[in-house]
C-alpha cells in the first residue's frame, strides 16, 4: 500500500523537522513493504529541510500539487497563465499586499522577517531571493497579513485559480486552476482508492476524497467530513498508528502462510 503524508501539522510541528519517533515509524512502514509519499503546501525547496536525507529521493508533491518530484528530480511544475498572473499581481499592487511568491525554484518575499512563515522559506539557502519583476514564471503565491480580507478574497475568487484559506495563519494560498494534491499524486501514477492519506487541513481534502483510507490529525471541521479516522496531533499517537499498519500487514502475512500450509 502507498501512504501519503502531509507535513506541517501532520507529521511535523511548528516548522521543525520530523522527529526521531516519526522517522523511525516511517522507516518501519517502508520496511514492511509500504511506499511513502509526502504531499505538502511547501514547494520542494522548502519541503526537503524537514525530511532526513534518506527520504529526499521519495516521491514528493509540493505547492499543493504545483510541484512533483521523484528520485531527487522535479518532474513536473504547473504555473499560472500569463493573464491570470497579471491579474493577481495587479491586486497585490493595488492593495499593497505582502507576499511569498515562488517560481520554479527561486522566490520573492516582502513579508516581515518575523513572520512565522519566513523561518520555513529556504532555510538551507538552496535558492535565491529575487525581485518579483524578474520572475517570468510563477508557480505558487502566498499572501500574508491581508487587510480588507473579504474584499480581496472576493476579487481573487473571480479568477480561475485554486484558493486555500488558512484562517489560523491569516494567509491565502493561491495555486493555478486544477492544481491540488490529488492532481500531483496522479502525476506520480497513483490511482483512486489505492493509498492511505494522512492530513490536517483543508488543502488535504482532494487527497482524502480519493484515498482508500483517510486519517485526520487533530481537528479540522471541513476536512473531518472526508476523514475515516481521527487521531490526536501528537507524535506518539501518530507513530503508534503507523506501526499498527505494519502489525496489520504482519498479521495478514502470517494468516496467509497458515492458510498455505493447510493445503500442502
Amino acid at each position: 500500500m502507498k501512504f501519503v503524508f502531509d507535513l506541517d501539522g501532520t507529521l511535523c510541528f511548528q516548522g521543525k523537522p520530523l522527529s526521531d519517533v516519526i522517522i523511525n515509524a516511517l522507516d518501519e512502514l517502508t520496511h514492511c513493504g509500504h511506499g511513502v509519499i509526502f504531499a505538502s503546501a511547501r514547494p520542494i525547496r522548502d519541503l526537503l529541510p524537514v525530511l532526513p536525507e534518506h527520504m529526499h529521493a521519495y516521491p514528493l508533491v509540493g505547492g499543493n500539487g504545483a510541484f512533483v518530484a521523484n528520485n531527487k528530480h522535479i518532474i513536473s511544475t504547473v504555473h499560472f497563465e500569463e493573464d491570470v498572473k497579471n491579474e493577481i499581481l495587479a491586486i497585490i499592487k493595488n492593495y499593497g499586499l505582502k507576499y511569498l511568491i515562488d517560481s520554479e525554484w527561486d522566490y520573492a518575499y516582502t513579508g516581515s522577517d518575523n513572520h512565522p512563515i519566513r523561518r520555513n522559506v529556504d532555510p538551507q539557502l538552496r535558492a535565491k531571493q529575487v525581485d518579483l519583476a524578474t520572475m517570468d514564471i510563477i508557480v505558487k503565491i502566498v499572501l500574508l497579513d491581508i487587510p480588507d480580507h473579504k474584499v480581496i478574497l472576493d476579487r481573487l475568487a473571480k479568477l480561475p485559480i485554486v484558493i486555500h484559506e488558512h484562517g489560523n495563519e491569516g494567509i491565502l494560498d493561491l495555486s493555478p486552476q486544477g492544481i491540488d494534491k490529488w492532481s500531483g499524486l496522479q502525476q506520480l501514477g497513483l490511482q483512486d482508492r489505492t493509498y492511505v492519506a494522512f492530513g490536517n487541513d483543508a488543502n488535504d481534502i482532494s487527497m482524502f476524497q480519493h484515498a482508500h483510507t483517510s486519517v485526520m490529525i487533530g481537528n479540522h471541521p471541513e476536512l473531518g467530513s472526508y476523514a475515516a479516522e481521527q487521531i490526536p496531533a501528537d507524535e506518539t499517537s501518530i507513530a503508534r498508528r503507523l506501526l499498527a499498519f505494519c502489525r496489520l500487514e504482519e498479521t495478514a502475512a502470517a494468516s496467509y502462510d497458515r492458510a498455505k500450509s493447510t493445503f500442502r
